[in-house]
């Protein structure tokens, strides 16, 4: 389900191994497994796009692509261990980011990601000395979507804590039941009932809370 991040999956089947980078998602998709594969993936912040991967992911919107054998310089990792894994991992994360991060960004995305989405757009907007119009050119040119979009998905993704503890009405951020019954069936496609009954653990990011 689209919950604000991008991801890069690691997968293994017998001596296969394979990277994929799939995009922000804006619509639920369904993911076969293959028997016998062993699967890690990392969920990247948007900002990842520019400064660790320096590339636009617009083009994996709803997708995903398989990277080259040799990304990163990684011919092959340890999945036997998951602290093994992050720990190479994040040593590449470390070595691709070369550049400090612009500063009006680095202060946008503290007030979105610590708000949940839930925020004013025009007061902050102003409260980094950038203009919507700015802000929005460029959430289309790295990212696909509206800053408006982003932070409605945000907004969805917290409820996630909710729904999995069986509480189905709305908190303070939905104006309504059919305001919050909506905006879970546009992201989900299923109501937030059937979320938290997550029949054969259907919904793998509630499966993992």
């Amino acid at each position: 389900m689209p919950d604000g991040y991008f991801d890069l999956l690691c997968s293994q089947n017998g001596q296969t191994f394979k990277f994929y980078l799939i995009g922000l998602s804006t619509k639920p998709a369904e993911y076969l497994v293959q028997a016998h594969t062993k699967t890690f993936a990392i969920s990247f912040k948007l900002p990842a796009a520019e400064y660790i991967f320096k590339k636009s992911i617009v083009p994996l919107l709803n997708k995903k692509n398989q990277l080259p054998q040799n990304f990163w310089g990684i011919s092959k990792l340890c999945l036997d261990s998951f602290d093994r894994f992050t720990g190479d991992l994040s040593d590449k994360i470390s070595d691709a980011k070369d550049e400090e991060i612009d500063k009006r960004k680095e202060k946008l995305f503290k007030i979105i990601y610590s708000n949940n989405g839930m925020i004013n757009i025009a007061d902050t907007a102003e409260a980094v000395y950038w203009s919507r119009r700015q802000i929005n050119r460029y959430f289309q040119h790295w990212f696909g979507i509206s800053m408006k979009e982003y932070c409605q998905i945000l907004r969805y993704r917290s409820t996630f804590n909710q729904i999995n503890e069986g509480e189905l009405y709305p908190q303070s951020k939905y104006a309504d039941q059919s305001h919050f019954i909506r905006e879970v069936k546009k992201y989900s496609s299923t109501t937030p009932k059937r979320l938290f009954r997550n029949k054969n653990g259907r919904f793998i990011q509630l499966s993992t809370l």
